[in-house]
């Protein structure tokens, strides 16, 4: 279980903070200029340097938002031009994928955080600059609710790259492309000119993602715990019917990989922030704003739980809480997480991911006068990205292309490099893992300079 430090604040981080974002600088330039985009999008690394890997296009965007960020911190306009020069050359694909569900992770990155520095005077205004990204967001959002199994007239979900049958709970987070498309006015056409509000899709998807995918305590099954979730939720696209819980980069559909977990921790407090803003009537539809938001915090209360309960002292989780070799670690649980045990790997990718998440749901609760659960879960993110901002964790070497050590990408497959003399993958970096330890370095800076809080939504002029 973590041990939360309630003495720390975000201002007591920020020597760590500029650290990061010293590293983080020579580490952008590093790869930039050794990478050919030709070789595909990189990933992860080996023997400290990234690496592409076949499967789904996901991750090019993070390589481009963190410049974003990068520059964000530092106003080094070198970042911004690797940012924004790289949007415009290479992201237009992703905009127009169809083929997959990740168009938050991509797309938001990169035309979201420059339009939301555009709209917060960081960037100089430029309409047709503005109207450019405006409308890769407004595409993203459709192309990625159109990639829609419905399993009733009013519920569905945003099936994953496995096909109409598959939903991810990685989706939740990439939801932000249906907020941003929405709030500028967007909608899908359908057929015969029919309207599909990107709204609806939004809430219906993480209804079905809080249904299936996010155990409560409720006797579901033989394993069900409050806050332990599934990778992926199976239906029958025959008639929508629920199947069973599956995993593709977990142990096994009943055991909970925790950057899955993490995915839906930082999700739906995420999208709290965002409905908090929406006017009361655009929500009376779904049940009224009340109504929707406690169903997304009966969610984030629940995974952050388990994952407060389930991750080692430290706040850095193994990469899942039902892998087998766990077992000859005795009581992990009590101890700071070991990178370079013999077993099991841990993964701090699920850390950044989760620390985020447990940040704003502690603020939105602070907000809404809940201090003492608010105020718990706040302090346990600061405490999760105390360790991931020191070594092990953080990549002081310069050598290495990576920012955030000891993440794992795909431990079933195989895919994550073994070093000479240990028995499980440690000691390398995946781009999601070093994207969200930036953005959660640029809402702690924010935090310890006095500025507000980094929402996605903030793009408007």
């Amino acid at each position: 279980m973590i041990q939360i430090n309630y003495s720390l604040t975000a201002a007591d981080l920020k020597p760590a903070l500029d650290q990061v974002f010293a590293l983080s600088g020579q580490k952008i330039h590093h790869l930039q200029n050794r990478w050919n985009p030709a070789r595909g999008t990189p990933v992860f690394t080996v023997k400290g340097e990234y690496t592409s890997r076949g499967w789904t296009e996901w991750t090019q965007g993070f390589q481009f938002g963190g410049a974003i960020y990068q520059f964000e911190v530092t106003r080094d306009e070198a970042f911004l031009d690797i940012g924004r020069r790289n949007t415009v050359e290479l992201m237009a694909s992703h905009v127009t994928h169809i083929g997959v569900h990740d168009h938050g992770f991509n797309n938001v990155s990169t035309y979201g955080n420059l339009l939301r520095l555009m709209s917060s005077g960081v960037l100089p205004f430029n309409p047709w600059e503005k109207n450019f990204y405006e409308l890769a967001l407004k595409a993203t959002g459709a192309i990625q609710a159109a990639r829609w199994t419905e399993l009733t007239p009013d519920s569905g979900y945003i099936y994953s790259f496995n096909g109409p049958h598959s939903l991810f709970a990685d989706t939740i987070r990439s939801l932000r492309a249906l907020a941003v498309s929405h709030q500028l006015g967007h909608k899908l056409m359908g057929e015969m000119d029919r309207p599909i509000s990107l709204l609806a899709r939004l809430l219906q998807h993480a209804e079905t993602t809080a249904r299936f995918a996010v155990y409560f305590g409720d006797g579901r099954d033989s394993y069900d715990i409050r806050g332990r979730t599934a990778h992926e939720s199976i239906f029958n696209v025959n008639d929508g019917a629920y199947r069973c819980p599956n995993s593709q980069q977990g142990y096994s559909p009943f055991s909970t990989w925790t950057r899955g977990l993490a995915w839906i921790l930082c999700g739906y407090p995420e999208e709290i922030e965002f409905l908090e803003t929406l006017p009361e009537e655009e929500l009376a539809p779904f049940g009224g704003k009340a109504q929707v938001i406690s169903r997304f915090l009966r969610v984030a209360e629940a995974v952050a739980d388990f994952y407060l309960q389930y991750t080692p002292v430290d706040g850095i989780p193994y990469w899942d809480t039902g892998a087998p070799g766990l077992a000859y670690l005795g009581n992990y649980l009590d101890r700071p997480a070991e990178p370079y045990n013999q077993h099991e790997p841990v993964d701090s990718s699920a850390a950044a991911i989760a620390a985020q998440g447990l940040l704003r749901l502690g603020n939105y609760l602070k907000r809404v006068g809940q201090t003492e659960q608010g105020t718990r879960y706040y302090q346990a993110g600061l405490t999760v990205a105390k360790r991931l901002f020191e070594e092990p964790y953080l990549s002081t070497d310069p050598t290495h292309e990576g920012l955030i050590l000891h993440s794992v990408y795909h431990r079933p497959n195989g895919w994550d490099y073994i070093p000479p003399g240990q028995q499980v993958p440690c000691g390398e970096a995946s781009m999601w893992g070093d994207y969200h330890a930036r953005e959660l370095a640029v809402m702690l800076h924010r935090a310890a300079t006095g500025q507000p809080d980094l929402r996605f939504f903030d793009i408007r002029f």
